[in-house]
């Protein structure tokens, strides 16, 4: 399936787009083909999505969890009992819901982390003074982003996005923000990449935020008139790539995640910095795949 972006009037009542979501209605956030986007409905659900995020990081990516998650073959930890777990499920697999799932995403509210102790990415970044600099909005952390490599297409993607922007303006958030991952323990394999992104990119003033002082690993590693901007891009995951089209900005510092074998960068993405293009193409309304 084809889709093209459109470029349409950039006026959109989001007010009364949030106004139709909290209206009883399916959970499916959206649709393409035979696979569908929503919320885990129960535990087996849950369950699901944590094996699907072991093969992926685990037998994919080499991370190294904790004893009991390895035994269990489970991505697991204490913040998916107060997360959201959005799915990507493939309607046309055979079995049951939870043999459907290929792409999840996990989801964190501001309210339900305060009252739980705290957001997963503040073990990493420093994010405290970035919330209290805006106590008038609301925040939503994007964790755990993973998909089976057989659909690691672009529908897909659009997919997991569609339930995100449909999930932020069901629960009327203002940002969201979360850790995005480079392969590898080593930053300056990324020198490239993770330069352009804090020469083009970086969070400043009212939205600036930084790696934990004892974590931070410096991302300012070439200069500016070495690097390429076309090779950057294409240097970059296609996760954070696709944040930056949507208008996201990168924390300073990046972090090394030993367990994960990762470095990370903390992406913050104002809702109001979104690209009006974007907004189009996934609607006010977040009905672009609805139907």
């Amino acid at each position: 399936m084809t889709i093209d972006f459109l470029d349409r009037d950039p006026t959109l009542d989001v007010d009364k787009a949030q106004q139709a979501l909290r209206q009883p209605q399916t959970d499916v956030f959206g649709r393409i083909g035979s696979l569908e986007t929503r919320l885990a409905r129960n535990e087996r659900e849950v369950d699901a999505a944590q094996a699907l995020r072991y093969r992926v990081f685990v037998e994919e990516m080499h991370a190294q969890l904790p004893p009991e998650a390895m035994r269990r073959e489970r991505d697991m930890d204490m913040f998916d009992d107060i997360c959201d777990h959005l799915l990507v499920v493939d309607t046309a697999i055979e079995g049951d819901a939870e043999d459907q799932i290929v792409g999840t995403y996990r989801l964190l509210r501001q309210d339900v982390a305060m009252a739980h102790g705290g957001f997963y990415s503040a073990c990493e970044f420093d994010i405290a003074p970035l919330l209290e600099r805006h106590p008038d909005k609301r925040f939503m952390e994007l964790g755990r982003s993973c998909v089976l490599p057989h659909y690691r297409t672009k529908r897909t993607v659009e997919l997991l996005w569609q339930g995100n922007w449909a999930y932020a303006l069901k629960h009327n958030m203002h940002a969201m923000f979360g850790c995005a991952s480079f392969p590898g323990i080593h930053a300056e394999e990324h020198a490239l990449a993770l330069s352009f992104l804090h020469k083009t990119v970086l969070a400043k003033g009212d939205w600036s935020v930084s790696a934990k002082p004892e974590l931070f690993r410096d991302m300012d590693l070439m200069p500016e008139e070495a690097i390429n901007p076309k090779r950057a891009l294409m240097a970059l995951p296609p996760l954070i790539k696709g944040y930056l089209r949507l208008g996201a900005m990168v924390g300073n510092g990046a972090v090394v995640d030993q367990a994960f074998n990762t470095t990370d960068v903390l992406i913050v993405l104002p809702i109001e910095s979104i690209s009006g293009r974007y907004l189009n193409y996934y609607g006010a309304d977040a009905g672009r795949f609805s139907s």
